[in-house]
């Protein structure tokens, strides 16, 4: 009679899964930084009201919002190779990029990059619009540049109200790096499919990649609220 599940090849799995942890963490986190840099971009953009680039960042914040993760991955990695090869072959551009070259964990990173880059810059945007206005307006009484305003007075206190919400998106990124293994990218997800098709194991390796996510998971939330309650204590001894 066969058992209803294989707990020693669910042991043995988990190494080898494991062993694509990096990859999965790598992908987060770099899309983390760098859509930090496009949402708060993306924010600035809205709060000044810049002509045309407020039009566009509308449109691409909505675009990003009413697609699926999935449709913008498939985008990013048929669309980005036909873009160089149209400017290199046919715009004559000496980019001097071979796109049979280029890792899909690229691919993947500018993906996840543009995706999230949409969600934060509304979480920064809300943020930075909760701040006190009379804080805006006592930094360009003493002379405060708007960059210096912004660095020194205004970043500091919309991180702390934004800290929540990047740790729930950072969370979720985590999640949905389970979709790169589509476009070629062995990560942890892509190594329990590997191995159960090897092993006609399924069950057994989705049970041992769903255990190492929500670890992972725990960790990052467990980090986060550290990171949080330190951050209110900060602002607390600011504020007195």
């Amino acid at each position: 009679m066969e058992n209803l599940l294989d707990l020693q090849f669910l042991i043995e799995s988990i190494p080898y899964i494991l062993a694509r942890l990096p990859i999965t963490l790598g992908i987060a986190v770099g899309s983390l930084i760098l859509s930090l840099i496009i949402g708060l971009g993306t924010a600035l953009i809205k709060i000044y009201k810049v002509p045309v680039l407020r039009v566009i960042s509308s449109v691409y914040v909505s675009f990003v919002r009413g697609t699926p993760l999935l449709v913008q991955l498939y985008l990013v990695f048929y669309g980005i190779p036909k873009v160089i090869y149209f400017l290199q072959r046919e715009q004559g551009w000496l980019l001097g990029l071979d796109v049979n070259l280029i890792a899909p964990e690229v691919y993947a990173l500018l993906a996840f990059s543009f995706n999230l880059g949409a969600y934060l810059s509304e979480t920064i945007r809300s943020a930075i619009e909760s701040v006190d206005r009379g804080q805006f307006e006592a930094a360009k009484a003493i002379g405060m540049k708007p960059t210096q305003m912004m660095l020194k007075i205004i970043f500091p206190q919309a991180l702390i109200v934004a800290i929540p919400n990047l740790g729930n998106m950072f969370i979720t990124t985590i999640k949905d790096t389970s979709l790169v293994f589509i476009i070629g990218v062995i990560d942890i997800m892509g190594q329990a499919k590997i191995l159960g098709s090897r092993g006609l194991a399924f069950f057994e390796v989705y049970i041992a990649v769903s255990i190492i996510y929500w670890i992972v998971c725990l960790i990052v939330e467990r980090a986060l609220v550290i990171i949080e309650k330190r951050a209110r204590r900060y602002e607390r001894g600011i504020a007195s």
